[in-house]
């Protein structure tokens, strides 16, 4: 069964009231962790009273204390990247489609309808890699919705624009402001001395296949009371679940024994930064760290084993970073291996993207809208749709020969 979209033009919302203008520099965090692009996903909701309205009348209220999502992006000079705050606004589209939510399993995996449907677009004349936000409200027949959001990763980092969306939704359920005040405060992060702006050298994208996998709560646990008997001290949710992931992966895609597999993941680095404000910092603040070691050692070892290495990593992460922020690092931690034998995973669930709420209950589902190709193998977590307990991985990491075997040994841990 064919399903069709209505999308009304895009709309420019700008803010409620006159904000300040001129150009504000990029951090050197945002100029490196993600480096302008443009991430999709998409929340689900049961039900909503007319929430695209809700949302319209939100947002520009919104964007009188986050005046510089309303901007533009530009680059006066290769590499330095800065926010022009004109006030042009965020390009807002409203949608219906003939379909409830239940015809298409609630935008769950695998996706029965075209991403394209789904999240918002500019008009074709405007260039889409210098705006900061869009967002897309769709209406279903039985009265559920969909909020289809496109944000630029170099303004905001995954708890940023949380805290962003967190904002829209606070005010659209009837409070006068953000409930957690926005700063800037960029200047706040160092600026490495020795650090020059880098990228990956060109490389093709990789056609990954795409699977969810959900790991109960009772797993979890099971595996974290076995790291307790055995080492006699705790680990957390991710270090299980990343672990189980990597090992997973390795065994399935049978590399030589001797060869190098990283894992890389991004750290939440606000607690480091003493100069930063305890809450309303929105930019880029994540370091990019991880783990090494060879095909067989990953894929032989028992899983509390490689758990010790994600654990060792984790705790060596603090000292690199502030050396890093000394301009005394060794590598680069924005330079990713490139290659088949990598895995980045990247933790969504403590976003804040599961707490919005317009006033109508939470989302049921949460999950990135991404491509089929991409140039490294990946893993999102995010919590599983209600009333589920525990992890669920969106996972896009290997090449459709090994998606059996992969398939294979994720279904021996997750129903253990």
């Amino acid at each position: 069964m064919s399903f069709s979209v209505n999308k009304l033009a895009p709309e420019l919302v700008a803010a409620a009231e006159p904000t300040p203008s001129g150009r504000l520099p990029l951090s050197l965090m945002d100029r490196t962790a993600g480096v302008r692009l443009i991430i999709n996903l998409i929340l689900v909701f049961e039900q909503g009273v007319q929430l695209a309205k809700a949302i319209r009348a939100a947002l520009p209220r919104a964007l009188v204390p986050y005046y510089p999502v309303a901007g533009r992006i530009v680059e006066p000079l290769p590499g330095e990247v800065e926010v022009d705050c004109t006030g042009d606004g965020v390009w807002f589209v409203e949608a219906s489609l003939n379909c409830s939510l239940k015809d298409v399993n609630n935008l769950e995996h695998p996706l029965l309808l075209p991403r394209k449907d789904l999240i918002p677009y500019a008009p074709p004349d405007v260039i889409e890699g210098d705006l900061i936000f869009l967002m897309q409200v769709t209406e279903f027949t039985c009265g559920g919705f969909a909020v289809g959001i496109r944000f630029n990763h170099a303004v905001f980092d995954g708890l940023g624009v949380g805290q962003f969306l967190k904002a829209v939704a606070e005010i659209a359920r009837g409070h006068a402001r953000p409930l957690i005040e926005p700063v800037w405060c960029r200047e706040a992060i160092p600026s490495p001395p020795k650090l020059s702006q880098r990228h990956s050298p060109a490389t093709a994208a990789v056609n990954f296949e795409s699977s969810v996998f959900d790991v109960s709560s009772d797993h979890i646990s099971a595996v974290k009371n076995q790291f307790w008997r055995e080492t006699g001290q705790k680990c957390s949710t991710f270090d299980v679940v990343t672990a189980m992931t990597w090992q997973c992966r390795t065994r399935a895609i049978s590399l030589d024994p001797h060869t190098d597999v990283y894992l890389g993941f991004a750290a939440n680095t606000r607690h480091l930064l003493r100069q930063l404000p305890q809450e309303g910092f929105y930019g880029n603040c994540v370091y990019h760290t991880g783990s090494k070691a060879t095909a067989g050692i990953i894929a032989g070892s028992s899983l509390v084993e490689v758990i010790e290495l994600i654990r060792d990593a984790k705790e060596r992460m603090p000292a690199k970073f502030l050396d890093w922020l000394m301009g005394n690092a060794e590598d680069d931690p924005c330079k990713v291996p490139l290659g088949y034998g990598i895995l980045v995973v990247l933790d969504w669930s403590r976003l804040g993207f599961s707490e919005v709420n317009y006033g109508w209950g939470e989302p049921i589902h949460v999950a990135p809208l991404s491509g089929d190709h991409s140039y490294v193998s990946s893993c999102i977590y995010l919590q599983p749709s209600k009333p589920k307990q525990g992890v669920r991985l969106m996972t896009q990491c290997v090449q459709k020969e090994h998606l059996h075997a992969f398939t294979e040994e994720m279904m021996k841990f997750v129903h253990n």
